[in-house]
């Protein structure tokens, strides 16, 4: 997973969150609404919003290495 150029906002990450929402495990569904919650730095939110891209289409192998890297994100 390249890193683009593109800042993504709160509204977007929480966009994209909501539409993958039904691949991701429902405890880490919970915590990035939860997490979402507050203002977080523009870092954050893109790399937040990157793992969530096209999580629909990974892997299971891949999901589990996005999910790892939510987790790690959000702790």
């Amino acid at each position: 997973m390249g890193m683009c150029n593109v800042d993504h906002s709160s509204e977007d990450v929480i966009n994209k969150l909501e539409t993958q929402q039904y691949f991701l495990p429902e405890f880490l569904v919970k915590d990035l609404h939860e997490f979402l919650k507050s203002n977080h730095s523009q870092q954050i939110l893109n790399e937040l919003f990157h793992p969530l891209k096209k999580y629909d289409l990974a892997s299971k192998e891949e999901r589990e290495k996005r999910n790892e890297q939510l987790m790690l994100l959000i702790s």
